[in-house]
């Protein structure tokens, strides 16, 4: 009876303890601005210490406060103690401003399309696993940062090369130019392994090679027993998945390239000819010259994804991830081709001499004439809302957004006036595109030029700088690409990270560019083709790998944490200091002309749903230059999150045309070949 009253006792302590775990919680929204919602609990009872598991990742699991939530979003914490037992919360930091309703409401939203766009079959379906695994870690210089000037020298070994060290166990000294010897404690359990030989220079601020290579403040590994998971701050696994929207547009890009016969590459010369005007006939119907076409869709491509997202792509994939940048920019190029090649084939034009082309016409008119009229409505109509949707969000207010946040950050007096900056911006916008393609091709036709200078120029000074490293550079991008650490992702997780950046960088498959070179005056469709095809060669093979050289020439490769946009600045900053003025200036032209080319991207994709009616296109106008004015002044966090996703989502019924299409755009290419290899095409006289 005592046995039985002791194991009742025992029960009910234990029962009594697993239940009492109290929790307080404070919820705050402490300003109108979203994603900064903070919960804050205080833990009774149980045995401490306690740890939180918190659906936010980003919050520590010894962390008993979340920041940065999302308002109307509900997040869940499971609080366990010492002893194993736990308690699950739920808490919903209430909206109050407008801003933070619409913000709480789309959150969801791109939940459900990230979902598509990024859902990864490969893991799926168990052939790859995206969980990032690290089976050694590099022991740095302590306190050693990009910006240090400094000279360290490992000084002296404290233990032995494979020797078994514990986390916290002295390892080294090293002498540090500034003054005095730092000892640096292990930062891990495992072996040891020595990276630099006693009396070696570790890192030289001095040594442009130092500067250049990745990791050259690190003196020392050491290799776990076992490989550990690499986690986010709330114990989630890191993953590196391969999504399908990159499955989507490289697979397309690649069947295109074959099937066109590596147009990207024979056709090269021929496209630079059509761009310098060497065949513009005047008579010829459209609007606009072919180079003013190549402006207008480059300036809709290259802009901020060039200067913040390069430096994100470097920043997750490391040097290598330049390498598939190209690759895929190359391949990207045949997908231009075929996409507006077919823009200026099914193109309408009216007697007043507007031009209307694009995905619209070729994936309705196009199907229709392949016995699929059915199938060809739904993508044409698809594509169309789609793009009329990406043109206010990510062709609108992200550029407009970005580029004041940018300015502001240089130029304290904007600080606050985000909405007189949308307003005169608009108002710039809107003196541009109330003309029409004719106005903004003639705009984007001196804009793009002058910027590409500016940020080309400007990269080239720092690479010529440091011209003696350029070896030491491509080396690092080459040895990445197919050899990168672990904590990378290994080579798929590069080679994703750097095909995701410039399949979402040139947007060739996304069909946007065909609706400009629709307008192009010419009387044969390929010959658009063949100078689209430039476009992810400037956007990517040029301009993105310049950033990526600058990133890696100024050591700024290493920086983790920092935005993108500010890490370019940065790093052109090191070299000279009143750069990130200049960036700011090119980053507003950037968005600006990016901003007019998507008005007329979207303004023809309303047309084919609202009418052709120029009341209709004022219409359309009007509401662009609002969302101007809405994503220079307010944070919509979400909302731009999901119309930036549109833009990715239009590749979807527009790569399902191109496929059933690409015999047709074969045909007429082999015909073009044939006229021009027997001069049959106009071609200006030139003087003699």
């Amino acid at each position: 009876m005592t046995r039985i009253c002791t194991l009742l006792l025992f029960f009910l302590a234990f029962y009594t303890t697993a239940q009492d775990i109290r929790v307080k919680e404070t919820i705050t929204n402490p300003s109108n601005r979203i994603n900064d919602g903070v919960v804050s609990l205080e833990v009774t009872g149980g045995r401490p210490p306690y740890t939180y598991k918190w659906s936010n990742q980003a919050t520590p699991l010894s962390s008993n406060r979340a920041t940065g939530l999302v308002e109307g979003i509900s997040y869940d914490v499971i609080i366990t103690d010492a002893q194993g037992n736990s308690v699950t919360r739920v808490f919903k930091v209430p909206t109050e401003a407008i801003t933070e309703v619409f913000n709480g409401a789309m959150t969801p939203a791109v939940s459900a399309l990230g979902a598509v766009l990024f859902w990864d079959p490969f893991a799926a379906s168990g052939i790859y696993d995206p969980v990032v695994y690290i089976d050694s870690e590099k022991v740095p210089i302590p306190g050693w940062s990009p910006e240090v000037s400094n000279r360290y020298v490992l000084r002296k070994w404290i233990r032995p090369e494979g020797s078994k060290v514990s986390k916290g166990d002295p390892i080294a000294h090293i002498s540090s130019e500034s003054g005095g010897d730092i000892t640096v404690n292990s930062t891990s359990r495992g072996t040891l392994n020595h990276l630099v030989g006693e009396g070696e220079v570790i890192y030289d601020s001095d040594n442009t090679k130092d500067v250049i290579k990745r990791g050259a403040h690190l003196f020392a590994e050491i290799t776990y027993d076992e490989p550990k998971v690499l986690t986010h701050p709330n114990g989630d696994p890191v993953t590196k998945g391969i999504p399908f929207i990159v499955i989507w547009l490289v697979l397309g890009a690649t069947f295109f390239t074959i099937r066109m016969g590596f147009i990207n590459i024979r056709g090269f010369r021929h496209s630079l000819q059509l761009a310098r005007g060497t065949y513009d006939d005047p008579d010829a119907p459209g609007q606009v010259t072919h180079f003013q076409a190549l402006a207008t869709a480059v300036s809709g491509t290259v802009g901020l994804g060039n200067i913040a997202g390069v430096a994100v792509a470097v920043s997750l994939g490391g040097a290598g991830a330049t390498f598939w940048m190209i690759v895929c920019g190359l391949l990207g190029m045949s997908s231009k081709f075929v996409e507006c090649t077919l823009g200026v084939k099914y193109r309408d034009i009216l007697p007043d001499g507007r031009v209307f082309g694009g995905p619209m016409n070729y994936l309705r008119y196009g199907l229709e004439k392949r016995n699929m009229k059915g199938l060809g409505k739904v993508l044409a109509g698809l594509f169309a809302v789609l793009c009329v949707g990406a043109s206010f969000g990510g062709g609108n207010m992200f550029q407009a957004n970005q580029s004041f946040e940018q300015l502001a950050g240089q130029f304290s007096v904007l600080q606050g006036n985000g909405f007189w900056f949308g307003v005169v911006t608009a108002i710039l916008v809107g003196v541009v595109i109330i003309g029409g393609i004719k106005s903004i091709a003639n705009v984007t036709g001196r804009i793009v030029p002058l910027m590409a200078s500016i940020y080309v120029i400007a990269a080239l000074a720092v690479i010529i700088m440091n011209i003696q490293n350029v070896g030491s550079a491509f080396a690092a991008i080459v040895d990445g690409a197919f050899s990168p650490a672990a904590i990378k992702g290994g080579v798929i997780g590069v080679l994703v990270v750097g095909f995701q950046r410039a399949a979402f960088s040139n947007e060739a498959g996304v069909g946007s560019a065909a609706i400009a070179h629709s307008a192009v005056k010419t009387k044969h469709p390929p010959s658009e083709g063949f100078v689209a095809l430039l476009e992810p060669f400037i956007d990517t093979v040029v301009v993105c790998t310049l950033t990526a050289l600058v990133l890696i020439f100024t050591g700024m490769h290493e920086v983790e944490g920092m935005a993108g946009a500010q890490l370019t600045s940065d790093a052109f900053g090191s070299v000279f200091s009143w750069f990130p003025y200049v960036l700011g200036i090119a980053v507003f032209l950037f968005a600006f002309s990016t901003m007019i080319s998507w008005s007329y991207y979207g303004m023809r994709a309303w047309s084919y749903l609202f009418g052709k009616s120029k009341r209709a296109e004022m219409v359309y106008k009007m509401l662009f230059l609002v969302f101007v004015v809405i994503g220079a002044s307010v944070s919509l966090g979400a909302v731009l999150d999901f119309s930036d996703m549109m833009i990715l989502a239009m590749s979807f019924p527009n790569i399902i045309g191109l496929y059933i299409m690409s015999g047709e755009v074969r045909q007429d290419l082999n015909k073009y070949l044939k006229d021009l290899k027997n001069n049959m095409l106009f071609r200006k006289q030139t003087a003699k």
